[in-house]
């Protein structure tokens, strides 16, 4: 089986515990305003590769991973279940911890099919980077152009079936900070009962010269990236929240 994939980061250390071995794929549904790979979403960009030929790669650095392990990122990994669930297997059959990074926005409970593979994709995977980037359901359609719907659906399913879970949230001054909406998302990851640890990450703007190049308009030309204080500070409403 071939997989599309962008990149692969061989030593990634903010993808996870430890070392990551970070496989980027391609492919993504979601157009986040935000997004800083928007050379990703195009799921017959990239190249094809082999779960042999990642693990191959992954071989080759091997010792540096022992307190890490491997990172499905993107674009959105579980846009290729199939090719994600293979990857996964081999490495979690090696004994190498497996880490998704996703959105969430792949999950379903009301196609069997699709909820099938999911589970079987949870069988190989150790913990799940969950990317909630809006609590507030309209304001996360005109962030991403979809409904959070699946997002909190599937950060519910992960509680349930006692899968960890690393939430990580990007603060936009102006489009994901108001303080009502952060107290409702302190709120709602109060109740996850596998919630290991919390991100928030500040809005940066490293991404706008890709956009550039792709020739696709960026939605939030003018936007400052916040200060860590204020970013601290969002993260304490969040915080308090929780403990609500």
């Amino acid at each position: 089986m071939l997989g599309r994939i962008h990149s692969i980061e061989t030593f990634g250390a903010v993808d996870g515990p430890g070392v990551r071995f970070v496989v980027f794929f391609q492919g993504c549904p979601m157009r986040c305003a935000y997004c800083h790979n928007p050379d990703t979403w195009d799921v017959n960009g990239g190249i094809e590769m082999s779960v042999d030929g990642i693990y191959d790669r992954f071989e080759r650095n091997k010792a540096f991973y022992t307190n890490g392990g491997i990172t499905a990122s993107g674009g959105e990994p579980m846009y290729q279940i199939e090719f994600l669930i293979e990857l996964f297997k081999k490495f979690h059959d090696n004994g190498v911890h497996t880490c998704l990074d996703t959105s969430g926005i792949m999950f379903t409970d009301t196609d069997a099919n699709k909820k099938s593979k999911i589970d079987t994709l949870m069988d190989y995977t150790d913990l799940v980077m969950l990317d909630i980037k809006q609590i507030d359901r309209d304001k996360h359609k005109e962030l991403t152009g979809h409904y959070n719907d699946n997002v909190l659906s599937f950060a519910k399913y992960l509680s349930d079936n006692e899968k960890k879970i690393w939430v990580r949230f990007v603060c936009v001054p102006g489009v994901t900070d108001d303080d009502e909406d952060l107290v409702r998302y302190g709120k709602f990851l109060g109740k996850l009962k596998t919630l290991k640890a919390l991100d928030v990450l500040p809005y940066h703007t490293m991404g706008i010269k890709k956009y550039e190049g792709l020739g696709i308009p960026y939605r939030l030309e003018g936007i400052e990236p916040p200060n860590k204080e204020y970013v601290k500070n969002k993260k304490d409403t969040i915080l308090n929240a929780m403990k609500d």
